[in-house]
């Protein structure tokens, strides 16, 4: 383990119940033939979003600023448990890197709130700084290309099906966060579930990684 890679809303940050009030209600109110539109278009970027479901741009453009609207009074806080770890990481010389599916004016929000969270990391990547949305490996493999190391020695953490499935297509050692889908759904989308981020460290984690390869 040389870096360690994570998603940010619903893996670092508590805040995908906002967003699947958000996108539930507009999958309503244009979508009402998909039943799961909020879980459908969990993780992957706006753009993709606004591209596969709604190609107007008339209609972009309010849903844009309806989502922007929306961000600007969400409150970010941390999982128990998240903010520790990184520090932790960080003093065993671990690499650290955001790997997020928002895009910079997102990451603005964030600031504006926690002027200190971008510090936290070696490198923080957005929407912009990928081709490919999740589940298409392209974010990870660009932060570890970024990060100066191979993918095997990469660890992902994530929550959602597609960022579950983009770290795993990476070829990383993929922890799966039990904290947007049950442990049962998820289990087998990636190489461990972790509950929560109580009680994990950079020993516990070593110790996984030890205990899977054997």
């Amino acid at each position: 383990m040389k870096a360690a890679l994570f998603d940010l809303d619903g893996t670092l940050f508590d805040t995908e119940g906002h967003y699947t009030q958000f996108w539930s209600a507009v999958g309503r109110q244009y979508h009402p033939e998909i039943a799961d539109f909020a879980q459908q278009i969990k993780g992957t970027t706006l753009t993709d979003i606004m591209q596969r479901y709604f190609p107007q741009e008339e209609m972009q453009q309010d849903l844009i600023r309806q989502l922007y609207q929306s961000e600007r009074t969400m409150r970010y806080r941390f999982f128990p448990g998240a903010e520790e770890l990184l520090h932790d990481l960080h003093r065993h010389g671990i690499l650290l890197a955001l790997v997020t599916s928002s895009n910079c004016d997102k990451m603005l929000h964030v600031q504006s709130q926690m002027p200190a969270f971008p510090q936290l990391f070696d490198r923080i990547l957005t929407a912009e700084d990928f081709i490919a949305s999740k589940p298409h490996p392209d974010c990870y493999l660009r932060a570890a290309e970024m990060l100066g190391q191979p993918p095997t020695e990469c660890i992902v953490f994530e929550d959602a099906f597609s960022g579950l499935d983009a770290g795993m297509a990476a070829g990383m050692f993929t922890f799966g966060m039990a904290t947007t889908h049950p442990r049962a759904a998820i289990e087998s989308r990636c190489s461990h579930v972790l509950d929560s981020f109580q009680g994990v460290n950079y020993q516990s984690l070593c110790q996984i990684l030890t205990q899977t390869k054997q």
